[in-house]
């Protein structure tokens, strides 16, 4: 993996990255590679938006209902197939290429901005 190049604070703040529970996990079989819809709460000032994610070698529908995410909100919307994703859902590849969610290791409220 190559190194990325340095920025500043001010560049990174621009992205916009949120805390948000997921209400609802589906079956995406029109996606190319196996992937999930999301539906994704982020509290009162955002709302409830959708995101399509790679993440069933890891993860089952039932599990992921509940759990609390990371996700940048300020991307442009993208089409997806048939879905159109509204935020992309943050996660990690672990040692066997597999999405792990990047998410809190405690409570904290939807819409809480990443610092």
């Amino acid at each position: 993996m190559t190194e990325t190049p340095e920025t500043d604070f001010d560049t990174f703040l621009r992205v916009d990255i949120r805390t948000g529970t997921i209400i609802e996990a589906i079956a995406f079989p029109e996606a190319r590679k196996p992937a999930y819809k999301l539906t994704i709460d982020f509290g009162e000032k955002i709302g409830i938006k959708k995101s399509s994610a790679q993440i069933t070698e890891l993860y089952n529908t039932e599990e992921l209902v509940g759990k609390q995410v990371a996700a940048v909100v300020n991307f442009p919307k993208r089409q997806i197939g048939p879905f159109m994703s509204e935020v992309l859902t943050l996660g990690f590849h672990n040692n066997d290429g597999q999405v792990s969610l990047f998410s809190p290791d405690h409570d904290v409220p939807n819409g809480e901005r990443l610092l």
